[in-house]
């Protein structure tokens, strides 16, 4: 039996997709213990997860309220040595976001992967650069665009994140990094929810980073009995699970499909209420429902971009407007294009007229949209998972090497 320490960054979606995968580590015999933020450890725990809360300076201060992944690094790199020293584990799990907990798993000399629940940002053949969702583009001139571009967003996001990061490095005891990209190569391990084809062909993927496709999961809840009354298809539209001000979108879809021939519901998420988005006509506004639940009985999904509702949408086989709003966002609505699974607006061009305009186009690829689900076998991704992660695993040979 091998012993998991999966520490998590505080965003439900860096959590939820993960419990499919953790349930068949802990099916095939390995002990799971998860650290993940408060408001979700009783949902993992109900799922059968073992889960304890990070401690709280990781959800509070500036760092957080602005947003400074790295310098919560101060709190999460303490926080998972406490769990290092409590759990005692074999093999660590580390999510993306959660740099100073990263650092330290490294330092700690334990075998340990990176989990990335999106697409992955690293160059490769034919990969536009990532960062605002760049459209493939083939032949001499497109390679020629990549190489530069790919120079200068590493460049940008050197600036932004290397200072930060190199200090927490330093004070682990650990090399500084030149670059950014640094910490997807070898000897770094990664384990990304993602696969084609809402990840791009990769002919030449490093044989650290395992693509195991997505695995969606929402906690189990009352389905409910609105959803199965005779009338309209369903939109499904849907606001972040972590905040960002997309409260835009929800109001915004509701004047634009208010008349249209189809049932609108909202899921506000972490969107802040709006007074005068309430319950009328065909639109419902909810907090939240589960999407599993809306997803067999939409024609189309109006969203922000997160990988969550996209993956969901996809592997249900229902084509989606993606609005995106920041984060990968727009890499992941580039995806959604590329793959035929759905249509972009930009937020620049966010309109009721427009929005209704793109929500007509997405119900026109249903056929599209079920290829897609055809070829991201959900079903499969929590074995490929589990594989990924018990790869981490040294062998009885690694033990044995000769002096």
């Amino acid at each position: 039996m091998t012993r998991f320490l999966v520490y998590l960054s505080p965003a439900v979606g860096h959590t939820l997709p993960l419990v499919p995968g953790l349930l068949e580590l802990q099916r095939r015999g390995h002990d799971v213990h998860v650290r993940a933020m408060p408001s979700l450890v009783p949902v993992l725990t109900e799922a059968g997860v073992d889960a304890t809360a990070v401690i709280p300076e990781v959800l509070s201060g500036p760092a957080f309220e602005q947003g400074d992944l790295i310098a919560r690094g101060d709190h999460d790199g303490p926080d998972l040595l406490a769990a290092l020293a409590e759990v005692r584990p074999d093999v660590l799990l580390v999510d993306v976001n959660a740099y100073g907990a990263q650092v330290r798993a490294e330092a700690s000399g334990l075998p340990w992967a990176t989990l990335m629940p999106s697409v992955v940002p690293v160059p490769g053949r034919g990969v536009p650069p990532y960062g605002v969702g760049m459209k493939p583009m083939g032949g001499p001139l497109g390679r020629a665009r990549d190489a530069v571009v790919w120079k200068l967003v590493e460049r940008v996001f050197a600036k932004a994140m290397l200072p930060g990061l190199n200090d927490l490095r330093r004070d682990a005891g650990l090399r500084e990094y030149a670059s950014p990209l640094d910490s997807w190569r070898p000897p770094r391990r990664a384990i990304a929810m993602t696969a084609e084809p809402l990840e791009y062909p990769r002919t030449d993927l490093p044989a650290n980073i395992h693509l195991v496709g997505t695995q969606p999961w929402d906690p189990p809840a009352e389905r409910p009995p609105y959803l199965d009354e005779p009338g309209d298809p369903w939109v499904l539209v849907t606001c972040s699970t972590d905040y960002q001000g997309d409260e835009r979108l929800a109001r915004v879809a509701a004047e634009a499909l208010r008349d249209e021939p189809v049932r609108v519901l909202i899921t506000l998420a972490d969107a802040y209420d709006d007074a005068a988005l309430t319950t009328s006509g065909n639109v419902r506004v909810e907090r939240f429902v589960p999407h599993g639940h809306v997803l067999p009985r939409a024609a189309a999904v109006v969203c922000h971009g997160g990988m969550g509702i996209v993956t969901k949408a996809a592997c249900a086989g229902v084509p989606a407007v993606v609005v995106p709003f920041g984060r990968d966002q727009p890499e992941i609505a580039r995806r959604v294009t590329e793959a035929g699974a759905g249509v972009t607006l930009r937020p620049k061009r966010l309109t009721p007229e427009r929005l209704r305009g793109a929500v007509r186009r997405a119900m026109t690829m249903s056929a599209e949209a079920k290829a897609v689900a055809r070829r991201l076998d959900p079903t499969g991704a929590p074995g490929r998972f589990a594989d990924a992660a018990l790869s981490l695993v040294p062998s009885e040979e690694d033990d044995h090497v000769s002096p």
